[in-house]
């Protein structure tokens, strides 16, 4: 798309986003209405009651066209991106069934619109499932009709589609949607004439992902690694579809553990002022300075003194704070630097002014509530516990901080969509947050807050991953433990013997940290899983191993033939990819759904369904490449043909799933 088309563009698509926005305020505003009347209703006279009923059916009408108007305005938005093909099937889909049936039954509010994938290929590509939920609607209206007649009725006010090839109508009126080959061939063609995967279209947003958050003075371990992997991974989705990532590691480094380890500081080296103190295993030094806290009076009420000091920006506090920080910091960044981790460290501390100003803005309100010596804030909803926003003895809670946090971030960094990734057990909390939020002003109708919450990793026996010893598992010994066994696989397979030792390390840490990402990714983030380096590094089935080796295969295709990618985007330009056999086309059809997985992950922000896709990509390109001859040879093994048009599809299912592989963090490598 030319930088001028695409200025026309992005110029027509805010209008029209400005146009729904619109739309959408009258919707509810008409909605409104209708609950108003609904409740006058019940106690008005039999004469009012049926002109209000009327007045209703009305409004209701009224939302069913403002509902196909945005519908429209969304799908000529959408159609603008067609100029690279990458569209959504399932919207295109969608939006041309809505059309017939509105366009068939104008007066049918809000009518269901169902397309799925067909689960048998012998009755089609795709499925509409309407006709049977509309021939309620329709009973209810007083008309009498078949779900088999209302199917061959929407199937009449199709409107011509270069995606359909044809549409067969089914007992008990299911409508049978069959894609046209040319539509598949025009997609991979673009894809392997630009050599990369295109995101479908996507409104571009500022969004804020707030993920890995460890504490300072404490090392990273097993339970940092969920939030860190699919953070990372909503991220990379995310400035995939072109939006405006701000990636915020919100560290813990504020409060009264810092008294503690300042006060700790000052006694053990008194010079830290002028002397650096050689404060390497800052998780020793944590726990000595945790022993003295529980069990000295004296020393406890030092730290406390310490931490108002700090909280005042005391020099010399902050000189020993600072100190403190560099040395985790430095720690985090080498395990973020292995894992290919990016993120922008904005600690408690940061928000300390924002903390401030916002309990002056909630008391200002009349948001805040005495609570036996605290200062509470509730939320919008009845049964929710209150935010604990200043504590009894002055000083500001988790609570306090979040709810600076989050006003920063949508006033000053401008944020449309806030994401946070933690376990589980915090989910109430960020429901009170968004609640309190929304309350206050902070959060509106156009900001979107998602909190994506993780079940906790398990050992073998099912219980919370430890060590042997009952410790928790440092981050980095799994990491290395991970290292030791990719490398012992490799070996295993003799690879050691084929590859330089350079390329040996590259496929050990691609394997490594791959199948650790991989193993949590794969799994829906919400369920616990069994931490297992056995399961993790297996060869076969939905893993890391498996679909890296299989990436690294499909590349070696192309090498075998002796054509690189270049030549291939070259060829791809005068020669047609083959999808006459039916495995080509059913490999086809899996590609082609790239965008649709990742439009419906932006929306659940569930990540175990690229994991999926790519595993149906890899066992669809194993049928093809069982049953499609890429590169004949000889007896004695010189190739006598090659069949460019599954060389090209190979190409274009190599891209797709190293975009793949993008987004989840894994490294492919050329020789395995």
């Amino acid at each position: 798309m030319s930088t001028i088309n695409l200025e026309n563009f992005n110029k027509r698509a805010a209008a029209a986003e400005e146009e729904i926005a619109f739309l959408k305020k009258e919707i509810e505003f008409l909605r409104q209405n209708i609950t108003a009347n609904n409740c006058k209703i019940n106690s008005i006279p039999k004469d009012e009651y049926v002109k209000l009923e009327q007045e209703n059916l009305k409004l209701k009408h009224r939302v069913a066209i403002l509902k196909r108007t945005i519908e429209a305005e969304r799908a000529k938005s959408q159609n603008e991106t067609t100029e690279n093909n990458v569209i959504s099937i399932y919207e295109t889909l969608y939006n041309i069934f809505q059309r017939a049936i509105s366009a068939m039954y104008p007066d049918i509010c809000d009518p269901p619109i169902i397309v799925t994938i067909s689960s048998n290929q012998n009755f089609g590509d795709y499925q509409c499932n309407s006709a049977m939920p509309l021939c309620q609607q329709l009973s209810s209206s007083g008309i009498r009709k078949k779900p088999k007649e209302i199917a061959n009725d929407i199937v009449s006010k199709v409107e011509e589609s270069s995606l359909i090839s044809k549409l067969e109508v089914a007992n008990p009126g299911f409508i049978n949607i069959h894609l046209k080959k040319d539509f598949a061939r025009s997609i991979l063609s673009n894809l392997v004439k630009g050599g990369k995967a295109f995101p479908p279209f996507a409104k571009r947003q500022r969004v804020i992902v707030d993920f890995s958050s460890p504490n300072i003075a404490k090392e990273m371990h097993v339970g940092h690694l969920r939030s860190t992997i699919i953070g990372d991974s909503i991220s990379r989705l995310l400035e995939f579809l072109g939006h405006d990532v701000l990636r915020i590691n919100h560290v813990g480094d504020w409060g009264t553990q810092f008294g503690m380890l300042i006060a700790h500081l000052q006694d053990r080296f008194p010079d830290y002022l002028t002397v650096a103190p050689p404060i390497t295993d800052l998780q020793s030094f944590y726990k000595e300075s945790k022993v003295r806290f529980d069990e000295c009076e004296e020393f406890k009420k030092r730290a406390y003194r310490c931490v108002v000091k700090l909280q005042t920006f005391d020099p010399d506090m902050t000189k020993a704070w600072q100190l403190i920080c560099d040395v985790s910091r430095k720690e985090f960044e080498k395990l973020y630097a292995r894992l290919d981790i990016r993120l922008i460290e904005r600690g408690e501390s940061f928000y300390q002014k924002h903390m401030e100003a916002l309990v002056k803005t909630l008391e200002a309100a009349g948001l805040l509530e005495e609570d036996e010596g605290r200062k509470v804030m509730w939320g919008k909803r009845e049964n929710e516990i209150p935010l604990t926003i200043v504590k009894s003895d002055g000083g500001f809670t988790y609570d306090t901080s979040d709810l600076a946090a989050l006003k920063q971030r949508v006033e000053e960094e401008k944020a449309d969509w806030i994401i946070y990734v933690t376990d589980a057990g915090q989910a109430k909390h960020f429901q009170v947050l968004k609640s309190c939020a929304e309350r206050a002003g902070i959060l509106r109708s156009c900001h979107r807050m998602d909190h994506v919450g993780f079940g906790v990793v398990l050992g073998s026996d099912k219980k919370k991953f430890k060590t042997r010893s009952g410790d928790t598992v440092k981050l980095s010994d799994l990491l290395d433990e991970g290292l030791k066994r990719a490398l012992q696989k490799l070996k295993e397979k003799e690879r050691d013997k084929v590859l330089t030792e350079e390329e040996l390390r590259i496929a050990q840490e691609s394997i490594a940290y791959g199948c650790i990402k991989y193993a949590d990714l794969s799994h829906n983030r919400n369920h616990e899983y069994v931490f297992s380096f056995d399961k993790m590094l297996e060869d076969k089935g939905n893993t890391a191993v498996y679909l890296l080796y299989a990436l690294t295969r499909i590349r070696s295709i192309a090498r075998a033939a002796n054509i690189s990618q270049e030549k291939l985007r070259e060829l791809a330009q005068s020669t047609e990819i083959s999808l006459e056999h039916e495995k080509e086309w059913k490999l086809a059809k899996v590609l082609i759904r790239f965008p649709d997985v990742l439009i419906k992950i932006t929306k659940d922000l569930y990540l175990h369904q690229l994991c999926e896709y790519c595993y149906e990509i890899s066992c669809a390109f194993s049928e093809f490449y069982d049953n499609c001859y890429c590169v004949e040879k000889n007896e004695v093994g010189e190739i006598v043909n090659v069949n460019i048009g599954r060389m090209l599809l190979t190409e274009a299912t190599a891209i797709v799933m190293e975009k793949c592989f993008t987004i989840l963090g894994l490294k492919p490598v050329m020789r395995m």
